[in-house]
């Protein structure tokens, strides 16, 4: 059974089985970098907030030999935890006004997003491009969110530099930067994997804020829902108190679009030696969708920039 009749299957099972008018179907979607993702969109009747839940993994556990009536109850409970039990207020998003607190922005890769560009507003920043969505609700099982197209943004009657400044300012709030050792995000993946913790660093772990003699040769920089938190390097101040913290020029990691590494410079190894390091792992570790760049960035605090490449003067692309 391929990927599609196994989406298929589950499909019917699931409308077998759910009761109160809550239907099932088969939903593909566009997601970054071009890629395409079909999972179940579960409807519940009076309900206009729907989610999509991703079938890949539950695929790999059929292939490992997980029953069908196994994977069904596990996706029903699962959709059972993250329902809304009731409508989002659709006429926020008639005004400006009735979104602007909400409104974020994330990173995406320029040249992989060409076609999806045309159709929001968007700033360029380096190779990459900064894209804004509207956070409608956060919960511990993830967000409900919104792009803004380029019809919204005329609906409003806001331009791209309006929905930078709001957003740059919602960021800090709803989805404030995090920066920790890589040895301490070492330890919570372990943990999470055998279900101690939540995978998420204790307030004290998070070194931007507050004084710490905390060193490593690697660091993590993401937002509190580890969800396209690599935008984290645009936030206003982030990359200056990084450098405050760790007193040295450093490279910027693209691990994700989720997540950025920060190294301190060392003269033992190349900007090219890291560009090929990522693009190792971006063909072998990282999901297409989530792959951010295939290259290092350098923070110099004599210019107070990121750049592409090891010499910020060489006009390679600085932000």
């Amino acid at each position: 059974m391929d990927y599609r009749e196994f989406a298929c299957a589950v499909k019917e099972q699931m409308n077998y089985q759910m009761t109160g008018g809550v239907r099932a179907q088969l939903h593909t979607a566009v997601k970054n970098n071009g890629t395409e993702r079909t999972g179940v969109l579960i409807e519940a009747p009076g309900i206009n907030i729907s989610p999509t839940i991703y079938l890949e993994e539950y695929y790999e556990d059929y292939r490992n030999g997980a029953s069908m009536e196994k994977i069904v109850g596990d996706i029903i409970t699962f959709y059972g935890s993250v329902r809304q039990e009731r409508s989002w207020d659709c006429r926020k998003i008639m005004t400006y006004d009735g979104v602007r607190e909400q409104v974020v922005f994330k990173l995406i890769n320029t040249a992989q997003n060409r076609v999806f560009l045309r159709t929001v507003p968007h700033i360029d920043f380096l190779d990459l491009s900064i894209v804004f969505y509207v956070l409608l609700e956060i919960t511990d099982e993830g967000t409900a969110s919104m792009a803004v197209t380029l019809e919204h943004a005329e609906q409003w009657g806001v331009r791209a530099e309006q929905l930078w400044a709001d957003a740059g300012e919602n960021v800090k709030r709803l989805l404030p930067a995090e920066f920790f050792t890589m040895n301490y995000a070492l330890k919570e993946v372990l943990k999470k994997g055998i279900g101690i913790g939540d995978g998420r660093p204790a307030a004290e772990e998070n070194l931007l804020g507050h004084d710490s003699n905390v060193r490593d040769g690697m660091y993590v920089l993401t937002n509190k829902m580890r969800n396209y938190g690599a935008a984290c390097i645009v936030y206003p101040h982030i990359l200056e108190m990084i450098w405050n913290i760790l007193q040295t020029d450093y490279y910027v990691l693209p691990s994700s679009v989720h997540e950025v590494i920060i190294t301190p410079c060392h003269k033992s190894i190349t900007c090219e030696e890291l560009d090929e390091m990522i693009q190792d792992i971006n063909a072998t570790q990282v999901d297409a969708e989530e792959v951010l760049s295939g290259h290092a960035y350098l923070y110099e605090h004599r210019t107070g920039r990121l750049c592409i490449g090891t010499d910020p003067s060489a006009g390679r692309g600085t932000a």
